[in-house]
This record gives C-alpha cells, sequence and structure tokens, in this order.
C-alpha cells in the first residue's frame, strides 16, 4: 500500500487535524466530518484516531483508483479483508526521520502475539492489524458515510453496513429487562474482539513500588489515585486550592488510605494502617 497523503496537525483549536492527500490538499469530506465531530464535543484525540482510519481508508481507494463517493460493499469488503490479511506497516523511528530516512534498510521483525502479560493484562503487538483496530475503523467508515448520507454529500448507500440481522430493528430489541444482554453485531464486516483480561497489579508488586518510593508526597499520590480510581489526566491536572476538597471528594470518594493534609496544606502520606 503506498503510504500517500498524512494526517497532518494543525494546532488551531478550530481544526486541529487535517487529512492531506498526495498533492498536500486537504480533503473536504472529511473536513466536514471532522466539523460535526467538534460540534459534538468529541475531543481533539478522537478526532486525530478518527482520522488515522480515514487515511488508512482513503488510501486503499487511492490504490484501487475509486472516487470516496463512488465506493461500494464491493470496495468495504475487500478493504476489511485487505485489514485482515496484510501486515502493519513498518515506520521509521523518530530518530531516523530527523537523520532524512524515509525507509527502513531491514525491516524490523515483528513478532506473533503471544499469552498476556500475567502483571498488564496486555497481549504483545503482532505483524497483523488488531481485531480491536479493525472493528474501530469498520465503525469509523460507518459513521462517515452516515454522516455524509444525512447531509446528502455522499453516496446514497453506505458502503459498510449493518449486519442483516440488523436491517429492520434497532439493537436489543424488545429485549427483556429481566436477561442479560446478549452481544450483538452491528457492522456486517465488522470482526469480533476477543474479551481481554483486566488490567491489574499484584499487590505484591504494588507494594514493591510503594516502597520504592522516595517521598512520602510520592506515596500520598499513588495511593488517592489507586484508591479513586481517577484517570491520570485527572490527578495531573487536579490542584489544590482552586477546588474545595469536599467537592472533590464526592466526585472522586477514596478508601482509608487517602492522603492525609500537614500543617502546610501539602500531602504528606498515608494515614496510618495503609500500605
Amino acid at each position: 500500500m503506498p503510504q500517500i497523503g498524512r494526517l497532518e496537525e494543525t494546532g488551531e483549536a478550530a481544526e486541529p487535524y487535517q487529512l492531506l492527500d498526495a498533492d498536500g490538499q486537504f480533503v473536504l469530506p472529511v473536513a466536514m466530518f471532522f466539523a460535526d465531530l467538534q460540534a459534538a464535543s468529541k475531543p481533539a484525540t478522537t478526532i486525530r484516531s478518527y482520522g488515522m482510519d480515514l487515511l488508512r481508508w482513503y488510501r486503499f481507494l487511492w490504490a484501487v483508483d475509486v472516487r470516496w463517493d463512488q465506493a461500494t460493499r464491493a470496495e468495504a469488503r475487500d478493504f476489511c479483508r485487505w485489514l485482515q490479511l496484510t501486515d502493519k506497516p513498518v515506520r521509521v523511528h523518530w530518530r531516523h526521520q530527523r537523520k532524512g530516512i524515509t525507509a527502513p534498510t531491514v525491516p524490523a521483525p515483528r513478532a506473533e502475539p503471544g499469552a498476556p502479560n500475567p502483571v498488564t493484562g496486555r497481549s504483545a503487538p503482532g505483524r497483523k492489524y488488531a481485531p480491536s483496530t479493525r472493528a474501530h475503523c469498520e465503525t469509523v467508515l460507518r459513521t462517515f458515510y452516515d454522516f455524509h448520507l444525512d447531509e446528502g454529500t455522499g453516496p446514497i448507500i453506505n458502503p459498510f453496513p449493518l449486519d442483516r440481522s440488523r436491517r429492520t430493528s434497532r439493537a436489543h430489541a424488545h429485549h427483556n429487562p429481566l436477561e442479560p444482554f446478549r452481544p450483538e453485531r452491528h457492522g456486517r464486516y465488522r470482526p469480533k474482539v476477543p474479551k481481554r483480561i483486566p488490567r491489574r497489579i499484584p499487590d505484591e508488586l504494588f507494594n514493591a513500588l510503594f516502597a520504592a518510593l522516595k517521598y512520602n508526597r510520592d506515596r500520598a499520590l499513588l495511593a488517592f489515585w489507586v484508591s479513586t480510581g481517577a484517570r491520570a489526566e485527572e490527578l495531573l491536572t487536579s490542584r489544590h486550592h482552586p477546588v474545595h476538597p469536599p467537592l472533590y471528594r464526592r466526585a472522586h470518594p477514596a478508601s482509608a488510605d487517602r492522603p492525609v493534609q500537614d500543617r502546610r496544606g501539602e500531602a504528606s502520606g498515608c494515614q496510618p494502617g495503609t500500605r
């Protein structure tokens, strides 16, 4: 697959990313879709994630010489088959990019994903695209064409249709509330994503990490993060003075091992009896 076109970060809040073709011209249908995503309060990270899938789809269309608004379900089917069978492209490391190297001399071998890591629950990346990547790409492209169908600027039929069992009914139609929800396929070409074990860290490794920290303030922050379940962004951007402590505790209730405040108003450690 020719690596033509690119997703460029603009640095502007109104248009954080642009999809450019081989000539450096931005793709208007994708720009309209990005504007709709931003109007729906989607963050810039989501727009970038959607843009990478759209760039992969446009590269496939450019290779087969088919316009985006003339793509049929045959192209969508072949694209999903191509994602399933092809190897992921070998990208140049950023250190080599600074030296002006455009392609690696010897592609680095990729190992097949083995058993999940017993500590993190994550499998090693393999040569092929993961089922979660292919499922995300199918969802993005189906949403992209649904948007242009509503706007009247795309084809009259979505190249990425719903599953045949979903043609005349919505998901979980006539569901019995006394029974659990059963998984239902959304897209016809959407792959099944296997369930992964939850990511975790054993107690002995957490204790070793806790003991390896040098300062009580670091131990307090770690204990507060684990006990509240706050995301890393929420933890790193939280402040003491602008946020009222009772309000923050209601938003992120902590357990008994939350950090305590010393007389100077700084987190100094954990309450007695914690790890």
